[in-house]
């Protein structure tokens, strides 16, 4: 095996701080980046060094000068490189750099990530791999007329999609051909903005669908396991807002098919490292269909770990480093002994205002106080009283992630959580996501992706009940109204009143000037 002795952590803000903490228990030397507007973010700090990069560059493109990072790590002699999500994870030209360096890139070969990352090639192996999938066009060309006949072909309502890429850019819901119309070169462009390519397809859409996925991990000696499922249903345009693992509402005859699915097409593409298999199920029939693979870390990783007692993060680092998954190096077990144990949910709480269209907030947090307690776990990045909020990054700002024994019991703890919480100075999406987890359907398992869009009662929110609210509320109101005690009340007479000040006399010995 070859040891890490030191990792350098091409991203930022909470996933930095993850895999640094994870790297650090390793005995390992960390070593961050940063660009300037980040130069006073707290995971330049949590590292053993830290580097700025991208200089002279806007703030997202910085984070991608796969060039400045080689150069870094090879400056500050580190042995691997960790790419997080978002970023340049899912970017095969660094996987390409770090080898050319002679640096181990944390995540699967250039090869397989090159394959994965196009929606339309993953597709077709998953189609070898006899794993199913929906209905789709290949990449779409630019003759409308012909979009139009391929739509045509499969029917309507359909999916948009980018053929690179991920997170929900590009992506729209076509319901009619004056849909595509209008929507087609919209989507091209996003596309082509954040991904480099604006190559986009058509997927059949499923009217009542869950979006379930399953987290696989592979060594390099040709051993998989999969680490069970997760549900991330409650979705806000496509993005995920809370996520749960096992998902409520599978058979253990359906998990097992769905996690079988997961590891053919794995075993197909000879997947190494940590994944993510995504599918659509179909709530009314149940049946499944393969949506695409993330070959990196994913942002909900960590209701995997609580419900596995499986570190995702140490495992993708030993096993960069070529240790064998049911080995005693490795903190991956053999699948018969990967059991699940109760049952966790990940809320993400966001810098983002749910009453104004869930406009990202920006400034400084005045006060902040987290949540604590048995089950609970918070990962957070820029997530203290005095920190500064930028407009150039994503809006997470701290994930919570509660455990227990049972679905329910999760529930009320991550209430509990989510109500401690004391956050002032920028909007968050908190009260937002309180009424998420403590609505009936979710409690029942019965969400689709469309929850969040066709329940208009989560956007209903009561006024907070802490002293602190009520005091400040208080005061505004005196401020304002006056008290209401006072009110009709007529106002002292004090113009017969004379101010007196005291005198003082001077002390013995001491002559009055």
């Amino acid at each position: 095996m070859r040891r890490i002795h030191s990792l350098l952590v091409a991203n930022r803000s909470e996933i930095a701080i993850r895999v640094m903490r994870a790297a650090a228990e390793l005995g390992m030397r960390t070593v961050a980046i940063y660009s300037h507007e980040d130069r006073f973010a707290l995971h330049r700090f949590k590292a053993d060094e830290s580097y700025l990069v991208g200089e002279g560059r806007k703030p997202l493109q910085a984070y991608l000068d796969i060039d400045d990072i080689v150069r870094i790590a090879r400056g500050a002699k580190v042995d691997a490189i960790h790419p997080g999500y978002g970023f340049l994870s899912e970017n095969p030209d660094l996987a390409r750099a770090c080898a050319a360096a002679g640096i181990v890139f944390v995540g699967p070969t250039p090869e397989v990530m090159t394959t994965l990352g196009n929606k339309v090639a993953a597709r077709a192996a998953a189609e070898a791999a006899g794993v199913p999938v929906m209905p789709a066009t290949g990449p779409l060309p630019a003759d409308v007329g012909e979009a139009r006949r391929l739509a045509a072909q499969i029917g309507y309502p359909l999916m948009l999609k980018a053929s690179w890429g991920g997170g929900g850019r590009g992506m729209r819901v076509i319901d009619s051909e004056a849909d595509l119309d209008a929507q087609l070169e919209v989507a091209r462009r996003e596309a082509g903005a954040a991904f480099g390519n604006d190559e986009v397809y058509l997927e059949k859409l499923v009217a009542h669908a869950r979006h379930v996925e399953v987290q696989v991990i592979g060594d390099r000696h040709g051993n998989l396991v999969h680490l069970f499922e997760r549900d991330c249903s409650v979705q806000r345009r496509n993005q995920k807002v809370v996520e749960r693992a096992p998902a409520p509402y599978l058979s253990d005859e359906r998990r097992a098919a769905l996690c079988e699915a997961a590891l053919r097409l794995a075993r197909r593409v000879g997947y190494t490292n940590a994944g993510t298999v995504e599918f659509l199920m179909d709530a009314d029939t149940d049946d499944f269909f393969f949506i695409e693979v993330n070959p990196r870390i994913q942002v909900e990783h960590t209701v995997t770990e609580q419900v596995t007692g499986v570190d995702i993060v140490k495992a993708q680092l030993r096993i960069s480093e070529g240790a064998r998954i049911g080995d005693a190096d490795c903190p991956v077990p053999r699948q018969e002994d990967i059991r699940l144990n109760g049952h966790a949910l990940q809320c993400r709480i966001t810098t983002e205002d749910p009453e104004n269209n869930f406009t990202p907030d920006y400034g400084r947090i005045s006060a902040y106080r987290s949540a604590a307690g048995f089950g609970l776990r918070l990962d957070g990045g820029t997530a203290y009283a005095g920190a500064v909020i930028t407009p150039y990054y994503d809006s997470l700002l701290v994930k919570v992630t509660a455990w227990a024994p049972s679905a329910q019991e999760a529930i009320r703890r991550m209430d509990r959580g989510l109500r401690e919480f004391r956050i002032r100075g920028v909007a968050t999406n908190l009260q937002f996501v309180e009424n998420v987890i403590n609505h009936p359907d979710f409690a029942a398992g019965r969400v689709t992706t469309r929850f969040i869009d066709t329940t208009p009662e989560l956007f209903r929110f009561a006024r907070r009940r802490d002293r602190a609210t009520r005091l400040l509320r208080y005061i505004g109101e005196v401020t304002v109204n006056g008290h209401a005690d006072m009110k009709g009340r007529a106002k002292p007479d004090l113009s017969h009143h004379q101010l007196a000040l005291p005198k003082s006399r001077p002390a013995a010995g001491v002559v009055a000037g």
